[in-house]
């Protein structure tokens, strides 16, 4: 089982991933004009989407590996490159067309259940953060690793429930300005850790770039 560290890791590689303060302008943009129960249900439907899909993600990540022939070696580099592109845009102060694109942006007006379409999925939850839970749960086969892993799910969840309820708030206390610059170290911090989980992965795929460390 892993050590406190790689999970206080993996809650970090989530919580830069998902940036719920990324998505108090869209979710106060889309509940406008809505009372506060409606607000509340949404944050509610969005928190428990990401937590339904990341864990049928943990639980199911290593059957989809399988059926598709892919290693996880593999999967690291295609997932770390993912992120990168995701930090890329969040270093910009924008929403990256890998969580959402302009199209879906125009549509969200349009749906009823926003909290799980578009806020829990794809503008939380997306290719990025399912990627990492799968590799993550891949680490170890053992019941207690994944387990624990359903814990770091529910703690990052939980803080994303916390940010949405408290999305008018917050809004109006950082301002853009001030959630932009969040939205840049989160993005810093994801570039760092996109970079880490593809060197790991180009190592695993091609061993003879280990010597080079020396």
């Amino acid at each position: 089982m892993a050590n406190f560290a790689d999970y206080s890791r993996f809650v970090v590689t989530l919580l830069a991933i998902l940036t719920p303060f990324a998505a108090i302008p869209v979710f106060l943009a889309l509940t406008s004009g809505q009372d506060d129960r409606f607000r509340a249900r949404t944050a509610d439907m969005a928190a428990t989407t990401v937590f339904i899909v990341l864990v049928v993600s943990a639980l199911t990540g290593d059957v989809l590996l399988r059926i598709l022939g892919t290693s996880l070696d593999a999967f690291r580099v295609g997932g770390g490159i993912v992120l990168f592109l995701m930090s890329l845009s969040m270093l910009n102060a924008r929403v990256s067309a890998v969580q959402q694109t302009p199209e879906e942006a125009d549509e969200a007006g349009q749906k009823s259940a926003l909290g799980v379409v578009p806020i829990g999925i794809p503008l939380l939850v997306g290719p990025g953060s399912i990627s990492s839970t799968i590799i993550e749960t891949r680490r170890n086969p053992e019941f207690a690793h994944l387990a624990a892993v359903v814990v770091c799910i529910g703690l990052v969840c939980l803080v994303v429930w916390i940010t949405l309820r408290l999305a008018d708030p917050i809004g109006r206390q950082l301002g853009r300005t001030g959630l932009n610059i969040l939205n840049r170290i989160f993005g810093l911090l994801l570039a760092a850790i996109a970079v880490q989980i593809v060197s790991v992965g180009l190592v695993g795929l091609f061993p003879a770039l280990a010597g080079l460390r020396t």
